[in-house]
């Protein structure tokens, strides 16, 4: 036993005792609780389930979109590639908050919910199987001494009612002495009143000290049996504590990610490719395919050959001038083949002089500080990555004759092929265009003709 009767008595004046009659039930009420809190967790654990798959799903989303924003941007080289295993470390942390949505609902909550089916049996009449041991056992265990506690409280109240009934027999006798209405023979009787009721108190006195002697004798095997059955329910929270635990154990390494290997490799790749980045080499490549490092075919005279096919000559770009939009371009070691938005974006003059400079951007690629009043309102405020996507309005037109581009950034198009012309006709008889596809790049303005 925990302690003696005498400490525990001593211990509570509350009257709130667990070996108050009745108030075992807080012991069989958390059978239930159990059983609910087990209830709690898997809600728990669901709905931290859901907010993974939520995060997951947008770090997907984030980085679909601005993959799609950087390749299309004016970005270029291996500072692009680092930038692109940002998008690359979203897609694969993506992956692992999934991962620890399904191990959250198909591992954790299972667990606990087969835990639960084995520990708590329910009834066809309702409750569970050992609730109902729990208190059936305390009560069996209480009812010897409860019926003696009601036996003792009984004769405890009887004592207390003799002791005033003996005390106002007294007072009467006591104020008849003093009152000279009041004859001999009834004092005599007040007298003989007191005297009963002083036997009746001592009857009922120790008729209550034994009643009290006998509960007191009954009450270490009240005790005893009580215990039993409390530490069989401690048992049963002994297992529901230690698999709580457990379980915690399983969530915890499910939650968090520094202990999956996968997790740290994501980092060191990501690490290793931004450290791969070269400026120099960026640079290199950059001048070569835009730069004063571009082939040049200088003009030089040509003689006349009536053979030559009906397409006009070639516009030349002069040095210095943007490059053509297109998708001729070497890239540097390692990088990848898609066209550059800077490309794709630049516009260039179409003659050159001494007297002329090269175009200056245009509103977009400065931020909108070299345009009008609209731009230069909106130039530090849009996405640039989007404004660089635009694809602009033109002019339906339909090739009368098949044409194979020569270069990369000229049109291939057959006979009776649809078009939009986005820009007019040069000096040199060259147009630019737009395939349905989404191609864009030069013809000859005459083998096609408006719709």
């Amino acid at each position: 036993m925990s302690g003696s009767y005498d400490e525990v008595a001593v211990a509570d004046d509350t009257m709130d005792s667990f070996w108050e009659v009745g108030n075992y039930k807080r012991a069989v009420k958390r059978v239930d609780d159990g059983h609910r809190l087990c209830n709690d967790l898997m809600g728990c654990l669901q709905e931290r389930a859901k907010i993974e798959k939520a995060y997951g799903d947008q770090l997907t989303a984030w980085s679909k979109r601005w993959r799609q924003l950087i390749e299309k941007g004016q970005h270029y080289g291996s500072v692009e590639r680092a930038w692109l295993a940002v998008m690359t470390e979203a897609e694969k942390v993506s992956e692992l908050h999934q991962d620890v949505k399904n191990n959250l609902t198909n591992e954790d909550v299972e667990k606990v919910k087969n835990w639960q089916k084995e520990a708590y049996h329910k009834q066809m009449i309702g409750g569970f199987k050992e609730a109902k041991e729990a208190d059936e056992g305390f009560k069996k265990a209480q009812k010897p001494w409860a019926k003696k506690l009601k036996e003792m409280e009984a004769a405890k109240k009887s004592y207390h009612l003799a002791c005033k009934e003996e005390k106002l027999a007294a007072a009467r006798e006591a104020n008849g002495k003093t009152e000279a209405s009041v004859t001999a023979d009834q004092q005599k009787k007040l007298h003989e009143k007191v005297d009963k009721c002083k036997q009746d108190m001592q009857k009922a006195k120790e008729k209550y000290e034994k009643s009290l002697e006998e509960l007191n004798k009954c009450t270490p095997q009240y005790m005893e049996c009580m215990e039993q059955v409390f530490d069989q329910c401690q048992q049963h929270e002994v297992r529901r504590l230690t698999f709580l635990k457990e379980a915690l154990l399983d969530i915890k390494r499910h939650l968090n990610l520094t202990e999956n290997p996968s997790y740290a490799t994501i980092y060191r790749e990501l690490e290793r490719t931004i450290l791969t980045a070269n400026t120099q080499e960026d640079l290199k490549w950059f001048s070569n395919n835009h730069g004063p490092d571009m082939h040049m075919n200088w003009p030089a005279f040509e003689e006349y050959n009536p053979d030559q096919a009906a397409a006009p000559p070639k516009k030349k770009k002069p040095d210095g001038a943007p490059p053509t939009p297109s998708t001729d371009h070497v890239a540097p070691p390692g990088d990848r083949s898609s066209v550059s938005s800077y490309e794709k974006n630049q516009a260039y003059t179409t003659e050159w002089s001494d007297d002329e400079q090269p175009a200056t951007l245009s509103g977009n690629e400065n931020g909108g500080n070299g345009g009008n009043g609209a731009n230069s309102g909106n130039g530090g405020n849009g996405n640039s990555f989007e404004e660089d996507s635009s694809s602009g309005k033109g002019v339906r037109v339909r090739a009368l004759y098949d044409y194979e581009g020569q270069e990369q950034d000229e049109l291939t198009f057959k006979a009776g092929d649809e078009l939009t012309k986005t820009e007019d006709e040069d000096e040199q008889g060259w147009c630019r265009g737009r395939m349905d596809s989404g191609r864009e790049g030069l013809y000859p303005a005459n083998y096609v003709e408006p719709i």
